[in-house]
């Protein structure tokens, strides 16, 4: 990162709905850091920015502002369009903070945010470690390594995958075989989900030390 940032990583998911935003404020929260979603496609309800203030407990100031809130639950590059935004990269430089950063992704990694930008683009600009989020569950396997894939020809740097949801030894081994990378941990999916059990969750499942040396 450029302007004398600290370490950061980006967090991103195999598709939508995966669990990345909660993972985002699990590890926002351990790191001690500052969180920033750049795009936001869909506002009814509670924004990611939010849900990670709330399950993080981090301080409101540490919760940067993004760059384009799209009302319409879409594909971004569609809600930009719907709503007459232009999204370009040069409009999304990384913030200067004084906190290790984490940077959560707008769905997938392949994501479409304007006609001539994805977001796998933008992250090979930043040149952030990248974590993707997977679910556990079918069809996994599939969607992991293809993302995985398509982040090393774009030569983005892979610091791990973070499995969310019920352990599945079979699925997630062959995740860390064949996608050759690192298996950070296992998220279970939550209930309740505030910021104690998510933290206890966290800090049994993962180990700190990855995100710190």
């Amino acid at each position: 990162m450029s302007g004398g940032n600290p370490k950061g990583y980006i967090v991103t998911g195999t598709d939508t709905d995966v669990g990345k935003t909660v993972f985002a404020a699990a590890l926002v929260a351990a790191l001690d850091g500052a969180y920033w979603k750049p795009i936001q496609a869909g506002l009814d309800g509670e924004t990611d920015a939010a849900t990670v203030r709330r399950l993080s407990g981090i301080a409101g100031d540490r919760i940067l502002p993004g760059v384009h809130a799209l009302r319409m639950a879409a594909s971004p590059h569609i809600a930009a369009w719907h709503e007459n935004v232009d999204i370009r990269q040069r409009d999304l430089g990384l913030p200067n903070v004084l906190h290790p950063l984490v940077v959560e992704g707008a769905g997938g990694v392949i994501v479409p945010l304007s006609p001539r930008l994805l977001q796998i683009d933008l992250f090979a600009h930043w040149g952030l470690p990248v974590i993707l989020c997977a679910r556990t569950s079918l069809g996994t396997i599939n969607h992991t390594l293809l993302s995985l894939e398509a982040l090393r020809r774009r030569r983005v740097p892979v610091h791990g995958v973070a499995c969310i949801g019920a352990s599945e030894p079979e699925v997630e081994e062959t995740i860390v075989t064949l996608g050759h990378v690192r298996r950070l941990g296992r998220l279970p999916r939550l209930d309740p989900l505030d910021p104690d059990t998510l933290a206890a969750a966290f800090a049994s499942a993962f180990d700190l030390r990855d995100f710190v040396g």
